[in-house]
């Protein structure tokens, strides 16, 4: 299984930008997705999460600015970022469960496959 990650870039402080994490090799409908960021010199940190039903869960840094979604026939989650803030500069990483999940998973530990990483750089 492989994910790409795209979307990123540079923008000023209240802008939008939507990333794309799209799978390759396998269906991940069944799976739980997530999104993760990493700023330098920080620890890896949950963004947002989705089940496979569609059941959603938001880093509270992000909750109200960032909507995540699912696209199953496209094999592509989503990440709408709106009123972005320079804090939210990191390069932004999705993941996939091999399995299906009841609840989403804020866990990375608990992520089989990651995508390569995209940069969101935001400018004050």
């Amino acid at each position: 299984v492989q994910l790409q990650a795209s979307g990123g870039g540079l923008v000023q402080a209240g802008d939008s930008l939507r990333l794309s994490c799209a799978a390759s090799g396998r269906t991940l409908s069944g799976s739980a997705m997530g999104w993760f960021r990493q700023a330098p010199g920080k620890e890896r940190e949950f963004v947002a999460a989705i089940t496979s039903s569609g059941s959603i869960n938001y880093a509270d840094s992000v909750k109200g600015r960032f909507t995540i979604s699912r696209d199953n026939a496209k094999n592509t989650v989503y990440l709408q970022m709106n009123m972005l803030k320079p804090e939210d500069t990191a390069v932004y990483y999705c993941a996939a469960t091999r399995w299906g999940t009841n609840r989403p998973v804020r866990s990375p530990t608990l992520y089989d496959y990651w995508g390569q990483g995209t940069q969101v750089t935001v400018s004050s």
